[in-house]
């Protein structure tokens, strides 16, 4: 296998069977090496809030890589190549970011420059979510022969979204208080607005935030009704959501309780 073959994949690259092996635990135990390694070198810092900062600029910086290379690598492939598999797809699908996963990753590349409570929330909740389903179904890069490069930026690229994400929470730039849970609802609320400017007006995706009727999951997984299939996929975005704040909230949640229980007598 050449250089190219790597970059370009430009090589059959058979699908093998079984989706957990040794890489996929590897790079599991790694990301959690990385997040416990991170927790101590702030801890024992003497500038804590400059070797956050650094931590997670260089997380993202390494995000901002891959996006860039993969884009890059596309753009030759379709202009330079002239590659059949690229045939038909338009510049704007290239360059836009698509699906959840990789919007989650230039939303975590933008909240360092936000640099707001509530976008570290938003930030590290959706690359949170797209990394824990992506281990718990590793499909893309860890199911074929050869790691391609393009195999390595969905390994690299979902690890990468585990390991900041649950770094971002580790390390305080996170807040999840009910008071201000209503900026990360807008800004979820606008990322499904995007989503709809993709399937509707630019038609680079189909369905990018997997919410659209006969997606991959509703119809391709689950087989199940799509009317079953949204109110399922509301009440999970909600609980998990929720979850981050019923757990850190507590005082307010019992504040809440104390009242109603109150109110009851």
């Amino acid at each position: 296998m050449t250089f190219s073959n790597w970059l370009f994949g430009d090589i059959e690259n058979p699908v093998i069977n079984g989706r957990w092996g040794p890489l996929h635990i590897l790079t599991l135990i790694i990301c959690a090496a990385l997040i416990v390694s991170f927790y101590f070198i702030v801890k024992h810092a003497k500038n804590k809030e400059k070797t956050k900062k650094i931590i997670v600029f260089t997380l993202t910086s390494l995000i901002l890589f891959f996006e860039i290379a993969s884009r890059v690598v596309y753009l030759i492939k379709k202009y330079v190549i002239f590659s059949p598999g690229m045939e038909g797809l338009s510049l704007t699908w290239i360059i836009l970011p698509k699906p959840w996963c990789a919007i989650a990753c230039w939303v975590l590349i933008a909240s360092v420059y936000v640099n707001r409570r509530f976008f570290y929330n938003y930030a590290s909740l959706s690359a949170l979510l797209c990394a824990l389903i992506f281990f718990s179904y590793p499909g893309v890069g860890y199911n074929n022969q050869y790691i391609l490069f393009d195999n390595l930026y969905s390994i690299v690229t979902h690890a990468l979204l585990l390991t900041t994400s649950i770094t971002l929470i580790v390390l305080r730039f996170t807040e999840f208080k009910y008071r201000g849970i209503w900026k990360v609802g807008i800004a979820f609320a606008l990322t499904y607005v995007y989503g709809l400017i993709q399937i509707y007006l630019l038609k680079t995706q189909t369905d990018p935030m997997y919410f659209m009727p006969n997606g991959d999951i509703q119809a391709g997984i689950l087989k199940i009704s799509y009317g079953l299939y949204l109110f399922l996929y509301i009440a999970f975005i909600l609980i998990y959501v929720n979850a981050f704040y019923l757990v850190e909230d507590r005082r307010t949640v019992s504040a809440l309780l104390g009242r109603i229980r109150k109110k009851e007598r």
